[in-house]
C-alpha cells in the first residue's frame, strides 16, 4: 500500500455493484490494497479493467460481458458460435460494442494471445450439457483448459482470474443448509469436473489473485432452459417426476452479473470462494404453480414416480447414444426433481457486499416479459393491453417530438 493511501485512513474503496457505484465500508487504510491495482478509474476510486471474459456468447456470459462494459471496462469475448442462440448473443455483443474472438481455449497459443494486456479473466466457458461425448471431454475442457488459460495469465501477468463453478460439485442433499465449508461430493462428470478445476485454480494462489464462484440453478432473459415449464404451462399439463417437494435456490441473472464483477473487482475476494444463489429455497412444485400464475392457466400435473422416471431416462439415453440422437430424457435432466439443496450465502454479503435481491416470482415474471417480446410466446391479454398502452405512448411522444421539430423551422 502506498504512503498516500495510508495518510488517506477514511477515504473510502468505491466498487460497482449495480447500475451504479456504491460505497463499501471497508475504510482504505485497513484494506491489503495490492499496489498491482490499475489505476484508471471510472470515478472516485472506481477501476476500469480491461477484462476477458470466456464463454462470452453464453447465457450468463453474454450478459455478463455487457454489463462489464457500461462499468466502464474494456472487454474482449470469447464464445461459441454452434447454434442459433450463441449466433443471436454474439450480434447483441456487437451492437453493443463488443467482438467475439473465435477459438478454442484447449489451444495454449490462442489462450496465451487472449490473456495479452488483460488485468482481469472471468472464466466461464465450460462443457455442461453436452451429451454423446466421452467423459474425457469434459475433463479436457473444464481441466485442462482451465490449466492453459491460468498459465496464460500468469505469463500475462494478469492481476485476478475469477473461475465460475457450480453448485453441482456439491453433489445430491446434504440434510442441512450447504455453505461454501461443506464438503464437495459431485455426483455426475460435469461436477467431478469442476471440482478438479477448481483444485487447479487454488493450486495457483501463489502466482495469480484467484477467486472461485460456485453459481446456483441461474434463469433470466435470454435463458432457454425456463421456456419449457413456460410452454408447458401454455399448454396446460406439466410432467412432475417425483412429489415434487425438493428443494431449489435459483438465482436470477442479474444478480449473478452483479456478484461476478465484484469477485473480479474487490480486493477482498482475492483467494476466497463464494456461493451465489438466490434469496431463498422454493421447491420444484412452487416454480411450476409460479410459471402457471404468471401465465394465467391451470395446470394439469401428471405425476410420475421418481424411480420409474430414472429407469425410463437410463433406457432413453442408452438407446439415443446408439443412434446419435440427444435424448429427450437423461438423469440429468431428472436432477431438477430428484434433487434437493438449499445454501447459506452470508459470506458473499460479508466480505463482497453481496445481496440477491430479486426473488424467483420477480424473476420469472422479468423472464416471461423477455419471451414474450423475443416472440417465444405470445403475451396474456393483460401483457398485450400493457404494451399496447405503451406503444401509444411512444407513439405519442414521436408524434409530439415531430410537431416539435415542424415548428422550429
Amino acid at each position: 500500500m502506498t504512503t498516500a493511501l495510508r495518510r488517506e485512513r477514511k477515504t473510502k474503496l468505491v466498487t460497482h455493484a449495480g447500475k451504479c457505484c456504491r460505497r463499501i465500508v471497508h475504510v482504505v487504510g485497513t484494506l491489503r490494497l495490492p499496489l498491482s491495482y490499475p489505476h484508471r478509474v471510472r470515478c472516485s476510486g472506481c477501476y476500469a479493467m480491461k477484462l476477458l471474459i470466456t464463454g462470452g456468447t453464453g447465457f450468463i456470459g453474454s450478459q455478463l460481458a455487457r454489463e462489464a462494459r457500461t462499468h466502464g471496462h474494456e472487454v474482449i469475448v470469447t464464445g461459441l458460435l454452434n447454434n442459433e442462440a450463441e449466433q443471436a448473443r454474439a450480434d447483441r455483443l456487437k451492437a453493443a460494442g463488443i467482438d467475439v474472438v473465435d477459438g478454442s481455449l484447449r489451444v495454449p497459443s490462442f489462450a496465451r494471445q487472449l490473456a495479452q494486456g488483460c488485468e482481469g479473466v472471468l472464466h466461464l466457458a465450460a462443457a455442461q450439457h453436452a451429451v454423446n461425448v466421452p467423459d474425457q471431454y469434459f475433463f479436457d475442457v473444464n481441466v485442462e483448459a482451465t490449466r492453459f488459460l491460468l498459465e496464460s495469465c500468469v505469463q500475462a501477468k494478469v492481476r485476478r482470474f475469477v473461475y465460475v463453478s457450480s453448485t453441482g460439485v456439491y453433489g445430491a442433499a446434504k440434510g442441512a443448509a450447504i455453505t461454501e465449508d461443506t464438503a464437495t461430493a459431485p455426483d455426475s462428470i460435469y461436477g467431478e469436473s469442476k471440482a478438479a478445476a477448481e483444485g487447479v485454480v487454488r493450486s495457483f494462489q501463489d502466482r495469480i489473485e484467484t477467486t472461485i464462484a460456485r453459481i446456483s440453478e441461474t434463469y433470466g432473459p435470454e435463458d432457454l432452459r425456463l421456456l419449457k415449464f413456460f410452454k408447458a404451462a401454455r399448454h396446460g399439463v406439466s410432467l412432475v417426476v417425483g412429489d415434487g417437494r425438493n428443494l431449489h435456490q435459483p438465482i436470477h441473472v442479474h444478480d449473478v452479473v452483479r456478484a461476478l464483477l465484484l469477485a473480479a473487482e474487490h480486493p477482498a475476494a482475492n483467494g476466497e470462494t463464494f456461493l451465489l444463489a438466490g434469496p431463498s429455497p422454493i421447491t420444484s412444485a412452487e416454480m411450476l404453480n409460479t410459471v402457471s400464475h404468471l401465465m394465467k392457466t391451470r395446470v394439469r400435473q401428471i405425476r410420475l414416480p421418481l424411480s420409474p422416471g430414472i429407469a425410463a431416462a437410463g433406457i432413453t439415453e442408452r438407446v439415443c447414444r446408439r443412434v446419435g440422437l440427444p435424448p429427450p430424457l437423461h438423469e440429468p435432466r431428472l436432477d431438477f426433481f430428484r434433487k434437493s439443496v438449499w445454501f447459506q450465502t452470508s459470506k458473499a454479503r460479508n466480505v463482497l457486499g453481496f445481496e440477491p435481491t430479486i426473488s424467483f416470482r420477480a424473476g420469472a415474471a422479468d423472464t416471461f416479459d423477455w419471451y414474450c417480446s423475443a416472440g417465444y410466446l405470445k403475451p396474456t391479454h393483460e401483457q398485450a393491453t400493457q404494451m399496447g398502452g405503451h406503444l401509444a405512448h411512444i407513439k405519442q411522444a414521436a408524434d409530439a417530438a415531430a410537431d416539435s421539430l415542424e415548428l422550429s423551422r
